[in-house]
């Protein structure tokens, strides 16, 4: 199965660790995330992986060819020009998906305890257009989602702004997005945007017609390690998954 794993950010919150490494070669219990990442995705049947590099890209792609690419086959999508954001980077990853099958992308700066072969087969189950891993916890920004998981809106709770992208009756529920989703290659054809931009607007726009679906998996474990205080709550996490 192939999977997308976002590795070009510049970790700015991680500094001084990335001046001189990008954020995917921050070293935890000895293994770099891009390392966790690679292994933990391989474990679940993901080992053709496409990773996007940007800052200290050179780095990046000298690391992967040494470890032979903990055990996967990797194809490397170069931002190092521009970085792309999540739809944009997802855009030009998108020659990589010509299987037809549904893939995975996930950022490298989360580690969790979630069961990417369940979530692939409720994905599979369900033949949504996209699966968000969801949870329950604190953030800025939320997704919204009706009693049936579907994706209704999206929710800032700093500024107040909020995007109702299809009408429904009854309560929206708030979530955090994980950084991990599986997604039809059909996007492709429906991604309209070009150059920089997020993926969530397209999936706001698109489930006024298609289907994007929440996973809730508040259940398991995730920490998003792109900040300094993550960074020893993930060393113990990451000893007991």
């Amino acid at each position: 199965m192939k999977a997308l794993i976002f590795a070009a950010g510049l970790g700015t919150r991680l500094r001084p660790l990335t001046n001189d490494k990008p954020k995917a070669l921050v070293v935890i219990n000895g293994k770099t995330l891009l390392q966790i990442t690679i292994e933990k995705l391989v474990y679940f049947g993901f080992d053709e992986i496409i990773v996007n590099v940007h800052h200290f890209a050179d780095l990046m792609i000298e690391t992967i060819e040494k470890n032979n690419g903990w055990g996967a086959k990797i194809t490397i999508s170069d931002e190092r020009n521009e970085l792309l954001e999540t739809g944009g980077g997802l855009k030009k990853a998108a020659y990589f998906f010509d299987n037809n099958e549904p893939f995975l992308v996930h950022n490298v700066d989360v580690i969790h305890g979630l069961d990417l072969r369940k979530l692939y087969d409720y994905h599979l189950k369900n033949q949504a257009l996209a699966t968000l891993a969801v949870r329950k916890r604190p953030t800025s920004r939320y997704l919204l989602f009706n009693n049936e998981m579907e994706l209704r809106g999206w929710q800032n709770i700093k500024t107040g702004e909020i995007k109702v992208a299809k009408r429904t009756q009854g309560q929206l529920w708030s979530f955090g997005f994980s950084g991990i989703h599986i997604i039809d290659p059909k996007i492709f054809s429906l991604l309209t945007e070009n150059g920089k931009f997020s993926i969530i607007n397209p999936y706001l726009r698109m489930t006024k017609t298609e289907l994007i679906q929440g996973f809730d998996h508040s259940d398991s474990v995730w920490i998003d390690v792109g900040k300094h205080e993550s960074l020893e709550e993930a060393k113990a996490l990451l000893k007991n998954i």
